[in-house]
């Protein structure tokens, strides 16, 4: 009608659900090749320290890339898509679409939400969407660190296969190993990300190093990611390679990251590190 002005109604929670699982699923088509290198580089020098053998078969970003390519086909830098998409759509739409509601909660309906506050909202939707999510992710892991074998066997013949053989084979429990883990992971990449940005952006504008301007978000952002990069990777190699394993090999998470540490040193828990972060920040620029 003329004369009124229509109302901004805030999105639904199922929009927001969708939306975030949908962008979620586009920004993983483009960063998934990265995320299968990163995997194989963790879990390298898991087989080297078994086998006893000093072969290393992946280098680098560009390196692991081009060596999947070349012995298993441009194909094999999207194993595991399936089940990737399934977990984006799954894990990013409650991280991101419950993150109001739950912010609202801990503000009892306050606008004003101090940095406490974000992250509690966001260490506690994170926490909800991994073990909500963690299936899928196991067997996302699962198929990028399937390598092809010379007698073409495979470990798994299919998403849906993966989820019963896992189930059969290790219990339901097996469906979500490693999440622990993944939850402590998520809990640092959102702590981390948070503290860092907000400290850099203000010692920028305190020092007068740039105003408050989009180049200034954009390298306390840059800033934040690296600082994230670092404290998270030690994590996330643990939370790949117990994800991994076969049943019996770790008995837990904790005997994953000393078993790495004894046989393979602290180098090893940055295994993919450059792959890690390079995917960080394409994945959250996107």
């Amino acid at each position: 009608m003329v004369g009124i002005k229509p109302t901004d109604l805030p999105p639904t929670v199922a929009v927001k659900f969708f939306g975030a699982g949908t962008a979620a699923c586009f920004a993983d088509l483009v960063t998934f090749p990265l995320d299968t290198a990163k995997v194989r580089l963790q879990i390298q020098g898991e087989s080297t320290a078994a086998s006893g053998s000093a072969v290393v078969k992946y280098r680098g970003v560009f390196g692991t890339i081009t060596t999947m390519v070349r012995t298993e086909g441009a194909r094999s830098l999207y194993n595991g898509l399936v089940a990737g998409l399934q977990r984006q759509m799954s894990f990013a739409s409650v991280r991101i679409g419950l993150y109001d509601s739950m912010k609202q909660f801990y503000t009892r309906g306050s606008e004003k939400a101090n940095i406490v506050t974000r992250l509690l909202a966001g260490c506690t939707t994170g926490a909800m969407a991994v073990a909500f999510a963690q299936p899928t992710d196991v067997v996302k892991v699962r198929f990028q660190a399937q390598a092809r074998q010379s007698d073409g066997l495979k470990r798994y013949n299919g998403t849906m296969d993966a989820y019963r053989t896992i189930a059969r084979d290790e219990g339901v429990r097996g469906l979500w190993k490693g999440c622990m883990p993944n939850i402590t992971r998520n809990a640092i990449v959102n702590c981390a990300e948070l503290v860092t940005y907000d400290i850099i952006k203000e010692l920028i504008l305190k020092y007068d190093l740039m105003t408050d301007n989009l180049p200034c978000h954009f390298t306390a952002a840059f800033g934040a990611g690296f600082c994230t990069t670092i404290v998270a990777s030690p994590v996330d190699v643990v939370k790949t390679r117990f994800m991994n394993s076969t049943a019996g090999q770790y008995s837990s998470a904790l005997n994953c990251t000393l078993t790495m540490l004894t046989k393979e040193g602290p180098t090893a828990f940055y295994k993919g590190y450059k792959n890690y972060a390079v995917n960080y920040y394409l994945y959250r620029t996107w």
